[in-house]
């Protein structure tokens, strides 16, 4: 019994932590500024008026936008790309793959940072000849970042949970091997993809760093960008910028929530 008492008290207590930032920053955007950064820990009721000042303020429909274009872009294209990868390591295996799979891990280890010179740098040149992926483009964004080794490595390993009499099945009846893939492994494996998805859209949507390199113009900046702008002032006021940060983070929580009885099945590795 006492045993139960400390576990349900410690999960309280964890819980209190974790929703606090977000039940602050919802009551914060219904507050003015000057009782945001007094502390005040009570509903407000600015928030039109910060959401107001708000859309005053900044272009936040645009931003929104190019947000949600790069991070759906960046998710399926990610999901197909890594997929396939995974798929391909897993099933088709030989020496030289187990080898290459490892160099794929090793990169993991590099830090962004350290790449976005060269980046720029190639991304530049690449201005000159197809403009519509160079500097200052979504596509620019998008490139470096539709899929990751952690993404390949996570569908590696949820393929071997995949029951692969049933490939065997799918080229008896005549399938090709994409095929197979299609209408056999994706299909299956709608819990792995769902978490992958959420990983991904939500890295995407929250990516600040490269977004603020590679994106010159106001016109294409993404939310991270805005909201930043927006801390930037010489007088901040931070009614409207909770109001923001509020907004922005609403379209990935709606689909974690959508999503997350997937997103557990697809983090324990189950097949169905």
């Amino acid at each position: 019994m006492l045993k139960k008492v400390f576990g349900y008290g410690f999960l309280s207590i964890a819980a209190i932590v974790s929703i606090f930032p977000f039940l602050w920053m919802i009551i914060s955007a219904t507050n003015k500024s000057v009782d945001v950064t007094k502390g005040r820990l009570l509903p407000g009721s600015h928030f039109l008026e910060n959401l107001k000042n708000l859309l005053d303020t900044v272009d936040l429909v645009p931003a929104l936008i190019n947000s949600a274009k790069i991070s759906i872009i960046t998710t399926l294209l990610g999901m197909l790309i890594a997929s396939l990868a995974g798929y391909g390591f897993e099933i088709y295996k030989s020496r030289a793959k187990d080898i290459l799979f490892n160099f794929l891990l090793l990169s993991m280890m590099i830090p962004f940072a350290a790449l976005m010179v060269p980046l720029f740098r190639m991304f530049g040149t690449v201005s000159q000849t197809m403009p519509f992926i160079g500097i200052d483009t979504i596509g620019a964004v998008i490139i470096p970042t539709v899929t990751t080794a952690f993404l390949i490595f996570f569908f590696r390993q949820s393929t071997k949970m995949f029951p692969k009499d049933i490939l065997e099945a799918g080229r008896i009846d005549g399938l090709t091997e994409l095929g197979v893939f299609f209408r056999i492994y994706i299909p299956t494996m709608k819990t792995t993809y769902a978490a992958a998805a959420i990983i991904t859209f939500m890295a995407s949507w929250n990516s600040y760093l490269w977004p603020l390199v590679v994106l010159q113009s106001p016109e294409n900046q993404t939310i991270p960008l805005l909201i930043s702008v927006l801390g930037s002032s010489y007088s901040p006021d931070f009614g409207v910028i909770m109001t923001a940060i509020a907004i922005a983070t609403l379209p990935a929580a709606i689909i974690f929530f959508i999503m997350q009885k997937h997103f557990v099945a697809g983090m324990m590795g189950s097949v169905k």
